[in-house]
C-alpha cells in the first residue's frame, strides 16, 4: 500500500510525541466445547442475559462467525494450540491421549502432560528451545517482564514430563508461570452410591440408634434431633499424611490416616412427628484401636467455623447442592463431598452419593513452584468435586437403583457448585495478582454437560440400553420412539450450563472493571477449544482393522473421541520396535485403505453410504527415514495413519455388555461388533473445518473494536494477538497471524514500531 509522504510525515510526528501507556490488562477465559452459535442463539433467546456475560462481551465487542481450532477437535490439542499459536501437528499435542512413538508400543501419555514443542527421540530427552517446534505464549512475555497467571490452563502446570522414565521437557521455563495453578488430581477414591435395601448389598445404608457419644458430640457441635438419631455406616477410607500418596481402600503406600465415615440421620423440625429431613457425615473413631502405624483421622465432628481448608462434616439436605467434605490430616489436601438426593421421612428410602477424592497437585522438581497451589487451599478450598459422568452412566458403583432423575440432579448440582469453584479460583488469582499482564482462566463446562446431554439427532437412543427409542413409534421400522420428555430435559440442562459458564465470565468481567457503558476495562478474551456435535454409534476400531484383515499385534491403536492415531512398532523407533523398516510402507498403507474404505452398512444411521472416515492422514516419507517423517498435518507423535470420524460416530461410549443397534443383525458366538448404542450423547474430535467443530471467540475492552464481526479466523491467532497487545515479540515457531481487524490502534506506538499504529490506509481513505 502506498502511504502519502505528508501523511506518513504526519503520522511520525504524532507517533513520536505520543506518549507511551502501560500495557494493558489481557484476561483469556477459555470455556471448553462452547458452541457459537449455542451462545448467539442462548442471548437472542434470553436464556443468557444480554448486559451480562457472554452477552456483555458480544454487545460491546468483537465475535468471529468461524473459528477453526485445533486438529483433532479435542481439548488437549485445543489449548496447547491456543497457548502456542502453533497448529498441533506443530506443537506434537496429537490428542487427549496418544503415543509417544519415543517410547514402548505399550507407552500412552495424556496431551495435558506431554511434552509441548516436541522432543528427542534417539537417545530420548528433552530438546534444546531452538529445536522445539512450538512454546507457549507466556515464555515470550514473562521474557519481556511480564506477569502471567494461570489457573488450570493445559500446559501450565509446574510438571516435569517424562516418557518412560526419562525426563523429556523441564517444568521451568516451559511449563511454569508467576502464579501457576494446575489443574486438579484424581486421589484414588472413586464416587461412590449409598442406599437403604439389603443388608449384604455394597453401599447399603443400615441405619439404627446412635451411640450416647455420638449423639453427645453431635449436640456438642449444635446438631440436636427432636427424634432419636440414628446412625449408619458407610465406609472406611485411608488417606496419606505426607506428600508421597493420596487415599485408597486399604492402609497401602503409607496410607496410614483412617477415615470411618458415618451418616447420622436428625429430626431437625420440630412438628410432632418423625420426619427425619438432615443427614451430617463425619468420622468417628475405630471400635478397636488401630494396629500402627495406622491411627485414626481427626474428629471433623465440632463447631465451626472451620478455616480453609477445613470445611467440618458434611451437612446435607434434599434440594441442596453439593456439601464438601476435607479429609483432614492429608498432606495433599484431599477433599469430596456428598450429595442427598432422596430422604424418607421414616429412613425407609435413602439415597446419599459421596463424589470421588481429588486434590491440587503440586507439581515439578522444585516445591518452590507451588505456592499458588498452598495459597488456593488455604484461601479457596480443596479442590471441587467435578461433574463426573460415571454417576449419570451408572459405571461407578452403588448407583444401579438410583432413577435418572436423581443422577441428573447430581451432575446437575457439580455443574453449579465446581464451575462456581473454578470462578473462586480465578478470582482469587486475580485478586492476588492485581498488577498481571495476563491472566489465563480455563473452565470445564459447558463440555462435560455437551458430552453427557446433547440428545438432538432422532437416532439417538434415549435409553441406552434399548436400540429402539430412536425416531418416534414406527419409524424407523421397529422402533419405539425417543422420550421426548428426556430430550427436553436434556436441553436444559445443556442450557444450564452455559448459564453457570456465563455467570463465571461476569464475575470475571467485575474483577477486570467495567466503565459507564458498562464495556470491560481490560481485554477480556472468550475462546473455547471445539464445538460439538451429536452422536448416534460408538465404534470398535479394533475390530474394525481385524476385520480388514490387519494384524493388530503390530499397532498400537490410540482413540480420543471420533480421532484415531495408527501407529506401526516401528523397529528403530520405537522402544523395542519389532516391525522391520522396509514393512513399514505396506503396513502403513493397509491400515489407511482399511480406514478409507470403512462404511457403515446400516440406512438407518448411514442412508447415504457416506464413508465413515472424513479424513484419513498418512505420515509422509519424503524426508527419507520412514516413519520419522512429519507434515502439516502430522506430527512427530501423531500415528502412521491419523484418521477423524464424520459426526455422528465416536470410538468412545462402548456399552458392555455390548448394545446392538436397531437394523444390525445380532451377533454370533464370541463375534465383536464394530458399531453399537452408546451410553452418551456429545462429541467432538472431527474434522477442525467442519462448523459444528467450530471454537468460540469473543473478545471486548478497550484494545478491542465494537461491534465487529470476523468472518474466519483461527484459533492460532489469538496467541499472537494478545503478544501484539501486550506488545510482545511472538516466537518464530508462531502460525498465527494478529487479528489486527479486531484491534484499534495499538497503544503502544513510539517510532520504532510506527506500523503498530498504522490502520493500512493510505492518503485518500482508500484500504
Amino acid at each position: 500500500m502506498r502511504v502519502g509522504v505528508a501523511v506518513a510525515s504526519a503520522f511520525l510526528a504524532l507517533v513520536l510525541s505520543a506518549p507511551v501507556h502501560a500495557a494493558p490488562k489481557v484476561v483469556l477465559i477459555s470455556l471448553d466445547g462452547a458452541k457459537p452459535e449455542f451462545i448467539e442463539q442462548y442471548v437472542k433467546d434470553g436464556v443468557l442475559d444480554r448486559k451480562t456475560g457472554l452477552g456483555r462481551l458480544l454487545r460491546h465487542g468483537v465475535r468471529a462467525e468461524r473459528n477453526v481450532t485445533a486438529n483433532p477437535t479435542l481439548t488437549a490439542p485445543g489449548h496447547i494450540l491456543i497457548a502456542t499459536g502453533s497448529t498441533s501437528a506443530h506443537n506434537d499435542i496429537a490428542a487427549n491421549t496418544f503415543h509417544p512413538v519415543g517410547g514402548t508400543v505399550g507407552t500412552s501419555i495424556s496431551g495435558f502432560g506431554a511434552p509441548i514443542g516436541g522432543y528427542r527421540i534417539s537417545p530420548l530427552g528433552p530438546l534444546a528451545e531452538e529445536e522445539l517446534t512450538a512454546v507457549p505464549l507466556w515464555l515470550a512475555a514473562r521474557r519481556e517482564g511480564k506477569v502471567v497467571v494461570a489457573a488450570t490452563w493445559a500446559g501450565a502446570d509446574v510438571a516435569d514430563i517424562s516418557i518412560t522414565g526419562t525426563r523429556v521437557q523441564n517444568a521451568v521455563p516451559f511449563r511454569t508461570v508467576d502464579y501457576t495453578v494446575p489443574f486438579g488430581a484424581f486421589a484414588g477414591v472413586g464416587a461412590q452410591g449409598y442406599s437403604t435395601g439389603e443388608l449384604a448389598k455394597p453401599g447399603n445404608l443400615a441405619f439404627g440408634p446412635a451411640d450416647p457419644t455420638v449423639v453427645s458430640a453431635l449436640e456438642a457441635a449444635g446438631f440436636t434431633s427432636f427424634n432419636p438419631v440414628q446412625v449408619a455406616a458407610l465406609e472406611t477410607i485411608f488417606c496419606a499424611p505426607t506428600f508421597s500418596s493420596t487415599c485408597g481402600t486399604t492402609s497401602a503406600f503409607g496410607r496410614n490416616l483412617k477415615f470411618n465415615l458415618v451418616a447420622a440421620a436428625l429430626d431437625r423440625t420440630a412438628d410432632g412427628v418423625v420426619n427425619y429431613d438432615t443427614l451430617v457425615i463425619f468420622n468417628v473413631a475405630s471400635a478397636t484401636p488401630p494396629v500402627a502405624p495406622v491411627v485414626d483421622a481427626p474428629s471433623v465432628l465440632r463447631p465451626g467455623p472451620f478455616p480453609r481448608p477445613q470445611t467440618g462434616p458434611a451437612v446435607v439436605k434434599v434440594g441442596t447442592d453439593v456439601t464438601p467434605f476435607f479429609f483432614e490430616g492429608t498432606a495433599n489436601v484431599v477433599g469430596a463431598g456428598f450429595f442427598l438426593s432422596a430422604l424418607a421421612p421414616d429412613l425407609s428410602n435413602v439415597h446419599l452419593v459421596r463424589l470421588s477424592a481429588n486434590f491440587i497437585p503440586r507439581n515439578g522438581s522444585d516445591p518452590s513452584l507451588n505456592g499458588a497451589v498452598d495459597d488456593i487451599n488455604n484461601n479457596v478450598g480443596f479442590w471441587r468435586p467435578q461433574p463426573d459422568f460415571r454417576i449419570p452412566e451408572r459405571l461407578s458403583p452403588g448407583f444401579a437403583t438410583f432413577p435418572d432423575a436423581e443422577l441428573e440432579a447430581v451432575y446437575a448440582s457439580l455443574v453449579t457448585t465446581w464451575t462456581r469453584y473454578q470462578a473462586d479460583v480465578a478470582l482469587h488469582a486475580l485478586k492476588t495478582n492485581p498488577d498481571a499482564d495476563l491472566a489465563m482462566f480455563y473452565f470445564e463446562q459447558p463440555d462435560g454437560s455437551e458430552h453427557q446431554f446433547l440428545l438432538t439427532d432422532w437416532r439417538q437412543a434415549t435409553n441406552p440400553t434399548d436400540a429402539r427409542t430412536i425416531g418416534s413409534p414406527g419409524f424407523p421400522t421397529g422402533a419405539t420412539g425417543q422420550d421426548q420428555a428426556k430430550v427436553a430435559r436434556y436441553r436444559q440442562f445443556v442450557q444450564n450450563a452455559y448459564r453457570a459458564a456465563d455467570e463465571a465470565v461476569e464475575r470475571i468481567i467485575q474483577a477486570v472493571g467495567v466503565d459507564k457503558k458498562g464495556e470491560p476495562e481490560g481485554n477480556v478474551i472468550v475462546v473455547s477449544d471445539h464445538g460439538f456435535a451429536p452422536f448416534h454409534t460408538a465404534v470398535n476400531v479394533s475390530e474394525l482393522l481385524r476385520r480388514a484383515g490387519l494384524d493388530t499385534s503390530k499397532l498400537a491403536i490410540r482413540t480420543s473421541g471420533p480421532a484415531a492415531n495408527v501407529y506401526v512398532n516401528l523397529s528403530g523407533r520405537e522402544q523395542g520396535g519389532t516391525v522391520d523398516p522396509k514393512d513399514y510402507p505396506a503396513l502403513v498403507e493397509q491400515v489407511a485403505a482399511a480406514l478409507r474404505g470403512a462404511v457403515d452398512p446400516n440406512a438407518i444411521y448411514n442412508g447415504q453410504k457416506a464413508s465413515l472416515f472424513t479424513n484419513v492422514y498418512v505420515r509422509p516419507s519424503e524426508c527419507g527415514k520412514p516413519g520419522f517423517c512429519t507434515s502439516d498435518d502430522i506430527g512427530q507423535d501423531y500415528g502412521d495413519v491419523f484418521a477423524t470420524m464424520r459426526p455422528g460416530y465416536n470410538f468412545d461410549g462402548i456399552q458392555v455388555p455390548v448394545v446392538i443397534r436397531l437394523g444390525d443383525p445380532a451377533l454370533g458366538t464370541g463375534e465383536i461388533a464394530v458399531y453399537s448404542v452408546p451410553n452418551f450423547y456429545g462429541a467432538h474430535g472431527h474434522d477442525a473445518s467442519l462448523r459444528e467443530m467450530s471454537a468460540t471467540f469473543i473478545a471486548a475492552g478497550p484494545d478491542f473494536k465494537e461491534g465487529v464481526e470476523i468472518d474466519r479466523m483461527r484459533n492460532v491467532d489469538v496467541a499472537p494477538t494478545i503478544l501484539e497487545i501486550l506488545d510482545v515479540e511472538p516466537a518464530p515457531t508462531v502460525d498465527g497471524r494478529v487479528l489486527r481487524q479486531a484491534l484499534e490502534q495499538p497503544r503502544h506506538c513510539d517510532w520504532r514500531h510506527w506500523w503498530r499504529c498504522w490502520d493500512g490506509s493510505d492518503d485518500d481513505g482508500q484500504h
